[in-house]
């Protein structure tokens, strides 16, 4: 096992997307889960913290220790099996999402979480229940999981296959014996995109509890994965509008459709605004001048008729007026990654953009029903166009969900922009909405998990973390406040 001590090898892991910084005492690099289960057993006999680390790509802090041992996945990246006639593979969880969906596509199989960053790992996509553009019409990475291997602090190791609860109480069984029984008690989640703290709920999976716990219950050292077959052709296409209202009520329309009998069925949706175009000019000089929003989607066909759902789309281009001649409809699978590249791109470039002025990233992953989302999306525009801030407005509007990216330039504009994305976490759930849609709650959002489900809910999550990590040893710092564990 690789072991790191110096501060020249071992910052790389010591700070993610968000800009968000830690510190450790040393980095861990297993090659195999027995070295893994043998630094866990020996961090827990010295009660020490451990942090598990993949590519470093989060926006809340995970992977950034507050002191302890890293434990980093970058050696465990083998696809262990593919069982093509199944269609579910094996992979271990520092394999990068970009290289999985490479390696099945060359046999025909197709893996549709769509997280923007597609150099994460699939551990990190399993502890932050990872979504993306298509989580739209195929649901986030819990919809693809068919079982774990998980290791808890104390070296016990579950397997947990694709079973149900079908009462208020998990009981699992570790490979040598040990029984945990662990109270499934109801906690009222929104109806709404979400990855915000455990998911419990009567019924549930066992392995759901684990899904999107970033790191704080078990290290995953082995998932399934259902896979699909590779759509039969997807189209693909930027349509870009002179009106930001007209690109809006265009996603309303089509989202009304869903479930219907009609040949157009996106499985993305998404929105980007005149700031975010502005953003992209540079790398994308093909933007219209007199665009104003930009709506990417694309659709995945099966056994719909390609030249339907193209006739579908643009009648409905035509509908609200948009800028046909200077939209971009794919062609050949290059176009269709250059859009994908594109849709990428503005995250990418406010990382660089927060990186560059040595800023917190402060940019909201809510998301709010359906009837609420005009609304909240109005009054989040004024709020911030109000205060003078810098802001890039995007996101994976199909399912109401918004990234207001805010970009301060010094001390008192961060603060400032801090103050409104208070407020607008506070409208996202008085919206009956989340405070994190995608990204988790890590570090940085701990306090906006209290606000939305409260602190009798949290206790119930954090009596959980202790039948199964007592010592709190492992993920300290992520979704919990130390308080919870007095």
């Amino acid at each position: 096992m690789i072991e790191r001590r110096d501060q020249e090898s071992i910052v790389n892991y010591l700070a993610d997307a968000s800009n968000f910084k830690g510190n450790c005492e040393k980095v861990l690099v297993p090659a195999s889960k027995d070295e893994v289960k043998e630094a866990i057993i020996e961090a827990a006999a010295k009660n020490i913290p451990v942090t598990f680390s993949g590519a470093g790509t989060g926006l809340t802090g995970g992977r950034v220790p507050l002191g302890g041992w890293v434990i980093s996945t970058e050696k465990l990246n083998r696809i262990i099996d593919i069982d093509t006639s199944n269609k579910t593979a094996a992979v271990e969880p520092g394999l990068l999402l970009s290289d999985f969906h490479a390696a099945i596509s060359k046999i025909g199989l197709y893996y549709p979480p769509d997280p923007t960053e597609q150099n994460s790992t699939i551990g990190g996509n399993f502890a932050t229940n990872a979504s993306g553009a298509k989580s739209y019409k195929y649901g986030p990475t819990r919809s693809f999981i068919e079982s774990a291997e998980i290791i808890l602090p104390s070296g016990e190791t579950f397997f947990l296959p694709q079973t149900k609860n079908c009462g208020n109480l998990l009981s699992m069984k570790s490979s040598s014996g040990k029984e945990y029984n662990i109270p499934v008690d109801d906690i009222s989640m929104p109806e709404v995109k979400n990855a915000s703290g455990y998911y419990i709920k009567r019924g549930m999976r066992d392995i759901d509890l684990f899904i999107g716990s970033e790191g704080t219950l078990g290290f995953v050292s082995e998932i399934s994965l259902r896979l699909m077959d590779i759509p039969n052709e997807v189209i693909s296409a930027v349509i870009f509008f002179e009106s930001d209202i007209n690109a809006l009520d265009f996603i309303d329309d089509l989202r009304s459709l869903r479930n219907r009998n009609i040949s157009i069925n996106p499985s993305a949706l998404e929105f980007f605004d005149k700031n975010s175009l502005e953003f992209l000019r540079e790398d994308f000089p093909g933007i219209p001048n007199d665009a104003l929003a930009a709506v990417w989607l694309e659709n995945d066909c099966y056994n719909s008729d390609p030249d339907k759902v193209t006739d579908v789309l643009i009648s409905f281009c035509e509908k609200h007026k948009a800028n046909l001649s200077g939209s971009w409809f794919a062609s050949d699978a290059k176009d269709r990654n250059k859009f994908q590249t594109f849709r990428h791109a503005v995250s990418y470039k406010v990382s660089e953009f927060i990186s560059s002025k040595n800023m917190l990233k402060v940019g909201t992953d809510t998301a709010v029903p359906v009837q609420f989302f005009r609304k909240f999306l109005n009054d989040s525009i004024n709020l911030v166009s109000g205060n003078e801030i810098r802001y890039v407005l995007y996101g994976h509007f199909g399912d109401c969900h918004m990234h207001l990216n805010m970009l301060p330039e010094n001390q008192d504009q961060l603060r400032i922009a801090r103050e409104i994305y208070s407020d607008i976490i506070d409208s996202a759930i008085e919206a009956g909405g989340t405070v994190s849609a995608e990204h988790g709650i890590g570090k940085i959002k701990k306090d906006y998990l209290l606000r939305m489900y409260g602190f009798e809910s949290i206790k119930k999550m954090a009596y959980i973390k202790k039948i199964l990590d007592s010592e709190n040893l492992f993920g300290r710092g992520n979704i919990f406040t130390d308080l919870m564990f007095e």
